[in-house]
This record gives C-alpha cells, structure tokens and sequence, in this order.
C-alpha cells in the first residue's frame, strides 16, 4: 500500500515538480508510509523549493480546537481564519501547489472544502494542483445520507453530494473540477494497491490523527452521522477520549434512552450507559450522563439513521431539556428537511427513504471519477 507521498519522487510525477516552487497545503497527517512528512519528502527532489506552507482547520500543526480560527505565521499561511482560500499574495511564489490532507469521508469534514478552494484559487492563478492521494477511511464503496440542497452551502457543506460519498480526495477533486465548472489544472498522484472495500486498518498504514478529535478509525466510522448531534444541544464527548462515541447530558436519563435504542436493535452496534466529563465545548467539567455506542460490525453499521434514532429518542425522552441548534444542525444536514422531519416526528425509515433517488443519482454520477 502507497499513498500519493510515497510516489511524487516515481516517475512521471516527479517531473511535476522538479526544479519547480512548489506550495504544500498538509498537517501532521501528511506523511508517507515510512511517517515521514511530506514537506521532507519534497525536500528530496532535485530543485524543488518548497515556498509555501498552507495549514487547514486545526492548524498545520494539527492541534487547535475545531472551529477556532488559525493564525498565519511568517512561514506558514492558515486557510482556517481570515480567509479559507489561499489569495493571491499567498501564491505568488508558487508554481505548482500540492494538495496533502488526510480526509475521512464526511462532506461536513471541512478538509474537502479547502481542497475545493484550493483547486479555485489555483485555477485562477493558472498553476497546476496536484493531489497526493489518500484512502477513504470508511471506505469507498457505500453511500449515504441526504445531498446538499441549494441555499445551505457552507464550509461544512461546499458541493452537493451526500454526507458519506465513498470517495478518496483525489476522485472527489475529479468530481469538483467537472460538476463546478472549476478549470483546475487537477493532476492526481494516485494510491497503490488500495481497494474500495478497504477500511482504513486494512491499508497496512498507520492511523495519524487528522485533527484533535479523531483518535481512531472508528471514531472516523461513528462521525459520519454523530456529527450531527453538534447541532443540538447534547454533549458529543469532545474533550474525552472517545470523541463522538460518547454522548449526553447532565439532564439525560441515560437509563431510559439506553433501552429505548436497545428496543430498536440497530444493525451492527450496542449502546452502553457511560457517564462522562467533557473537556472541552458544552457541558464543559460537569458530568455527564450519557451512552457509548460500541461498533460491533461496521459493514452492518448504518451511522446516519442511528444517530437520528438517538435524536429523536433524546428529544421525545427530554421535551422541556432537549434543544436544537438548528442553523447549525442545518448546514450539517444539507437543508432543514431532516430537522424538520424529526421535530414533525415522522419515522426515521421514512426520512431515510427520502435520500435514496439523490443516493442513487449520485451514485451513477460519481463513475467517471472513480480511479480505483
């Protein structure tokens, strides 16, 4: 198994970049199967000057907290604060920028928005874009969850295609470059020997954290769909060790949900009661009562209709306690039809039907852009 770093020096690519100033848009995850960064990798290359550093959210170090803006540094421009798009006095010196982010398949995961304003800034600076390619962590076979509606575009929700589209970065910038029109001169350093039923711990590679609250490729499988409970006003476990695994409240009856959810027998996964103390965001230091949902069989395990079995049983469990933060929620969601669905009370295998035509149609559409 060999990731995009691992081959920019093989031919033809290297040509791409030889005697070249190059710009490097990574963070720690940035690395190649021997854990070496990518910038060091480039430093390799006969000519190649690597003149600009570009950090996405959480910093080109990796370590600040979500949604907090990101400083740029007189070495290092953040695309996570003043500005999301590279400008054109950041690309000045560059001649060919290169595109080295660890993704985890959720269209809310904001990497993917900076590699879609990264191939527009290049584009209009008519320099090249190339992706070094990565493995879809969950994955690059299934589908799933609503498609972006027009008018809740955001950072968390740049293009329309549902939440889990079962690409690697280079197939989705493919897809950016033809269905918005973008004009990137796209090249694509493409993965060896990754197969599209692979989970992340089948690849041989080492799991680097891509930012702070994903610990695990697990934690990448239950984000899928639990990143939706930051649109409310329950705990979702940042700041613990189980970052979206764990979920609640001081005001949850954790008992009583544990066994509403029992009751529904979700395919591949068991809920447990946990008690929790969030480090960080709402509920910060006060205990929570709370559930840890345990992933038995993540081929079974359906993220998004189980997390909205867990909304919807929190808020009819907690009426008077139970809130959205629905502007929120929203842009997560894609539009405001699964809020407003669950808040009408209508089933979740109803409200999941309703994806499937646009599950479907995507899935036909994506086929050109598929490398693997």
């Amino acid at each position: 198994m060999r990731v995009g770093a691992d081959r920019i020096l093989d031919p033809p690519f290297r040509d791409w970049i030889a005697s070249k100033r190059v710009g490097l848009v990574t963070n720690p995850a940035g690395l190649n199967s021997r854990l070496e960064p990518t910038a060091a990798v480039l430093a390799r290359s006969p000519g190649t000057e690597v003149a600009a550093l570009f950090g996405p959210e959480h910093g080109f170090l990796g370590h600040e907290a979500a949604e907090r803006p990101v400083a740029s540094t007189a070495r290092i421009h953040s695309l996570y604060g003043r500005t999301n798009k590279p400008t054109p006095e950041m690309l000045a010196p560059v001649e060919v920028l290169l595109f080295d982010l660890q993704d985890v398949g959720a269209r809310f995961y904001t990497y993917i928005s900076t590699l879609y304003l990264c191939m527009q800034a290049a584009a209009e600076r008519r320099i090249p874009l190339i992706v070094l390619d990565r493995p879809n962590p969950v994955g690059g076979e299934r589908v799933e969850g609503p498609r972006l509606v027009p008018g809740f575009g955001s950072f968390v929700g740049i293009h329309d295609i549902p939440i889990r589209y079962g690409l690697t970065t280079a197939e989705l910038a493919r897809l950016f470059n033809s269905e918005a029109g973008l004009g990137c001169d796209l090249r694509v350093v493409p993965l060896q020997g990754w197969r599209r039923h692979y989970w992340f711990d089948e690849t041989g590679l080492q799991w680097i954290c891509p930012s702070p609250d994903m610990a695990t490729p697990t934690t990448a499988a239950v984000y899928t769909g639990f990143c939706l409970l930051e649109g409310t006003n329950l705990s979702f476990g940042k700041g613990t060790v189980r970052p979206f695994e764990l979920f609640g409240a001081p005001w949850l009856d954790a008992g009583e949900l544990n066994a509403r959810l029992s009751r529904l027998r979700l395919p591949g996964i068991v809920f447990r009661s946990q008690a929790f103390v969030p480090g960080a965001s709402r509920f910060r230091s006060q205990v929570c009562r709370g559930l840890q949902v345990h992933v038995l069989d993540r081929n079974r395990f359906n993220p998004l209709p189980a997390a909205l079995h867990v909304l919807a049983e929190a808020s009819s469990l907690h009426p008077r306690h139970f809130e959205w933060r629905a502007e929120h929620f929203d842009r997560l969601a894609g539009s405001d039809r699964v809020r407003r669905s669950l808040v009408a009370q209508e089933s979740v295998d109803s409200i999941v039907a309703g994806w499937q035509p646009g599950i479907e149609q995507f899935t036909r559409s994506r086929r050109p852009y598929l490398l693997y």
